[in-house]
């Protein structure tokens, strides 16, 4: 009988110890004076995204939304306090001005045995300002005026592949498209390969890249326990065996390497930049250049350069088949363009495209890449102007989403509208309001690159082709809930059909 009431005990204990523990800084943002929801034990306020039923970005938006008038707004992912950030002077303070204190994105370290998390994106601040140094100078503007004439080349490939499409009639998935081209620009600029994706047939490339973004069981729960169970992550990459992409992209990268310098091939490409840090490792003393290291930002450059382009370009599309008014004026500026230089198109004729600058805009603007961004505090703070502190490890949010679709900053957010951008009315904003590629040192670092690639295929594709929607158009548009970064739920498809001269 004492023995079963001391176990009864023991459980108790055990049940009241854990629920302290997981309830413990329940009050983290109480006692700093910063409201926020309720969270639930365990889970805080991230129980809908962990289940699948709400995407990041739609968790933001709610708690945007309900604390509107807030400019800091406390929650909790899972344990951990999290503080989303709504002021754009404060937004600029932590992104710009005081960046040397909030340097890293935040997300689980990097770890050498998961190799293909070493990359530039998530790297933390000792790896990634070596890194970005190195890399930057293959996104120069010589280097991207170098590059300008592959990707027309590439995007002469899409037109003939588009007119066998349009051929047989049916609707088209403008994603998988815009991937196949943006795979091959990815392919020719940055790795000197071609992958042939426009070619007709499956190309491995492009099935690899579909693999890379194409989320199922085991991959989400790999997500989930990266996100919220860290330490059995850190063991579990050290037990199983490396995942495909691991492998495909570690043996690209030594299979290129191995073939330039057995043909003694220089080309002015990313590709190079990784042989010459690999062949001179005094260059960052501080870094470990393994194989995996230069395989990681081999593959976020991959990864990122297609996916993100691809789907803005279709995002863009699907957007002008929905309003064939804008449409029709956009295509008019390329045509006047097109006959105004012998229709030959150079580098510094897109800059002049006005137009064609706000419509690509306005889609970052309603579709952003990246829903949210955040950073993380590497020592206590204070935000100026304010008596909120915060501590060192801080996860920070920036609700890049919410912001983008407030009807106070943009009003009837839901409506495409290109003159957003017009001068007058980007003067009127923040310049914290709009976040297509980021702020601050930590910005992309190819923005400039997927700018010209995505212009290149609207050119293309609207000067030979009239977009429309069709019985198969994803009306209303729905997100992948458990994607990182904004991608539709289902394919793109719309009605093309080729224009007559």
């Amino acid at each position: 009988m004492i023995a079963n009431l001391e176990i009864f005990c023991g459980i108790i204990v055990i049940v009241i110890a854990f629920y302290y523990y997981i309830t413990a800084r329940n009050n983290f943002w109480k006692i700093r004076g910063i409201p926020g929801p309720e969270p639930l034990p365990g889970f805080g306020n991230v129980l809908m995204i962990v289940l699948g039923k709400e995407a990041p970005f739609q968790f933001l938006t709610r708690v945007y939304n309900e604390f509107k008038n807030e400019a800091l707004i406390g929650v909790f992912m899972k344990t951990y306090p999290a503080l989303v950030v709504k002021d754009p002077d404060l937004i600029k303070d932590i992104m710009i001005k005081d960046f040397y204190k909030f340097p890293n994105r935040g997300f689980p370290k990097s770890d050498s045995a998961d190799p293909l998390t070493q990359h530039l994106f998530l790297v933390e601040e000792e790896k990634w300002r070596p890194l970005r140094t190195q890399l930057s100078p293959v996104f120069s503007t010589g280097k991207l005026r170098g590059t300008f004439t592959q990707i027309l080349d590439c995007s002469n490939h899409l037109v003939t592949y588009m007119d066998k499409l349009v051929e047989i009639g049916e609707p088209i998935d403008v994603r998988e498209v815009t991937a196949k081209f943006t795979t091959d620009v990815i392919g020719s600029c940055v790795f000197g390969i071609k992958m042939n994706s426009l070619s007709g047939k499956e190309s491995e490339f492009r099935r690899f890249g579909r693999q890379i973004f194409a989320m199922n069981f085991l991959k989400i729960l790999r997500l989930r326990i990266k996100q919220f169970l860290p330490m059995l992550h850190y063991l579990l990459v050290r037990i199983l065996p490396p995942d495909e992409e691991t492998k495909i992209m570690l043996k690209l990268t030594r299979d290129t390497f191995k073939f330039r310098e057995a043909h003694n091939i220089v080309r002015p490409d990313f590709m190079n930049i990784l042989m010459e840090l690999k062949k001179h490792p005094e260059k960052v003393p501080s870094l470990d250049l393994t194989d995996g290291l230069l395989a990681a930002q081999a593959f976020i450059f991959f990864a990122a350069g297609f996916e993100t382009s691809s789907t803005t370009v279709a995002n863009t599309l699907y957007e002008l088949a929905l309003n064939p008014d804008i449409q029709e004026k956009l295509r008019q500026e390329i045509k006047e363009f097109e006959a105004n230089n012998d229709g030959e198109w150079k580098y510094e004729t897109i800059q002049e495209m006005k137009y064609l600058d706000k419509t690509f805009k306005e889609t970052l603007r309603k579709y952003p890449v990246l829903p949210y961004l955040s950073r993380r505090s590497i020592e206590d703070y204070t935000f100026e102007g304010t008596k909120v502190s915060i501590p060192k490890n801080t996860l920070i949010c920036i609700p890049v989403y919410p912001i983008h679709h407030d009807s106070s900053i943009y009003p009837n957010p839901e409506k495409f509208d290109p003159e957003r951008f017009s001068e007058d009315e980007v003067k009127k904003r923040h310049s914290m309001h709009y976040f297509p590629f980021g702020h601050g040192p930590r910005n992309c670092i190819g923005l400039r690159f997927a700018i010209y690639q995505s212009k290149i295929a609207l050119i293309k594709i609207l000067s030979n082709y009239k977009i429309e929607i069709c019985d198969k158009t994803l009306i209303p548009y729905k997100y992948d809930p458990f994607s990182f970064i904004s991608l539709p739920l289902t394919g793109i498809f719309l009605k093309i059909t080729k224009l007559q001269n």
